[in-house]
């Protein structure tokens, strides 16, 4: 799948804890850098199949940046990154060794639908918001 944006969120549409994220980065995100798609849409699994990026394992939210995907700790610090300020304060978490910040990260995925719920149906943006979907 080609594409001329430069930031692509694709997150799992049926989390309430993922859906809330994107909520918060399309609040912030007053320069227009992100574009979003759930990773259960087929454009999606397009997307993906040119990694090792499971669309069927939704554990990790998926940052695709200048040709490059990211996933789990990484892909949330870059996109808080590009918030920018107070949320890049939070590049003092790059000092954390990525398997510490990933065994974080595992372990709210893993609990994500216990702890936040889930959705019947993957989410529909709002009208105001459909020019940030894919």
């Amino acid at each position: 799948m080609k594409n001329s944006f430069t930031n692509i969120i694709l997150f799992d549409g049926e989390c309430n804890l993922c859906n809330s994220f994107v909520d918060f980065i399309i609040r912030y995100d007053k320069r227009d850098k992100f574009k979003f798609d759930s990773l259960q849409s087929p454009n999606s699994i397009i997307l993906l199949k040119e990694t090792q990026i499971d669309p069927k394992k939704l554990d990790t939210v998926v940052l695709y940046s200048q040709g490059i995907f990211y996933t789990r700790s990484s892909a949330a610090l870059l996109i808080l990154l590009e918030l920018g300020f107070p949320f890049s304060l939070t590049i003092i978490l790059w000092i954390v060794p990525g398997f510490f910040r990933d065994w974080a990260y595992r372990m709210i995925a893993k609990n994500r639908y216990n702890w936040f719920g889930k959705r019947d149906n993957c989410r529909l943006p709002t009208k105001a918001d459909r020019k940030k979907f894919l």
